[in-house]
């Protein structure tokens, strides 16, 4: 039996009554048949596996694996995972260093099959550690069923002041996020940015995305949103516009700084008075 979260309506209404109900509905999603039997089975098995070959060659330890990073969808893609556990992460041209999805990095040296003498499957605790992110990934997945912005928010509420608390410059806190899907779209629809923003230059879109950190939070560092009253504000922020749209006034001034930006004749701050 699989138990499908609660989610009356959407946007900000929807999310206030998820954060209201999650205690229950989390509790009655992991009692749920289907997840209990894949985490018994992934309790049971992982430690006898040593290397990325032996987890590739499982799928159902794989399954659990992929999903506890949010890579459901390379399921399929077993010489790639393989790959990307096998090279590790401490060399710079190790091919998880060099995705722009850093999930991949994340899983890699979780891992560790290429870092570490002993890989983390060995660990007596690592199933526990596995299994509380992949419980955590699926229940954001089954309430994206219902509404999708919510599921984004879910994620973000997690991944958002993880990030902001890391160490390194706040830049690449910035390209970090740019590099997430979930989380990019959670800033550009906060921020009032469509979706074609993303094709134009990484380093224009780092300025943009920083002057609008300032506008609306006072501050363009990344570091603030480690700030529980500030996540909460850019968490609100999104539901609200994504719940909203943005309006065709607001994609006709975006489409022209976009325009601007991608013949290179446009700054910053003529992007952001177009954008504004």
């Amino acid at each position: 039996m699989s138990f499908s979260p609660v989610v009356p309506f959407g946007g900000y209404a929807g999310w206030a009554f998820l954060k209201r109900t999650m205690e229950s509905q989390t509790r009655a999603f992991e009692a749920s048949s289907t997840l209990k039997n894949e985490e018994a089975y992934f309790r049971e098995k992982i430690g006898t596996v040593k290397t990325a070959e032996d987890l590739v060659s499982d799928r159902r330890l794989l399954k659990v694996a992929l999903g506890a990073f949010g890579l459901d969808a390379d399921i399929n893609n077993r010489f790639f995972i393989r790959k990307v556990l096998e090279e590790g992460t401490l060399d710079t041209k190790a091919l998880a260093n060099r995705l722009s999805d850093k999930a991949y990095r994340d899983l890699s040296s979780t891992f560790g099959f290429g870092d570490l003498g002993i890989p983390a499957t060995q660990v007596s605790t690592f199933a526990d550690k596995i299994i509380a992110r992949y419980q955590d990934r699926q229940f954001e997945i089954a309430v994206g069923e219902r509404s999708d912005s919510l599921r984004i928010a879910l994620s973000a509420e997690r991944e958002v002041p993880a990030l902001a608390a890391k160490t390194g410059s706040d830049d690449t806190r910035w390209y970090t996020m740019m590099g997430s899907a979930p989380m990019r779209k959670l800033f550009q629809t906060a921020f009032g940015l469509p979706s074609s923003f993303a094709a134009i230059d990484i380093d224009q879109q780092l300025g943009v995305f920083k002057a609008k950190a300032e506008q609306f939070f006072g501050s363009d560092s990344f570091s603030q949103f480690a700030e529980p009253e500030k996540l909460q504000t850019l968490l609100r922020r999104y539901l609200v516009l994504s719940d909203q749209g943005v309006s065709a006034s607001s994609y006709g001034r975006a489409g022209a700084a976009l325009q601007l930006l991608q013949a290179g004749n446009g700054g910053v701050s003529g992007i952001l008075s177009l954008l504004a």
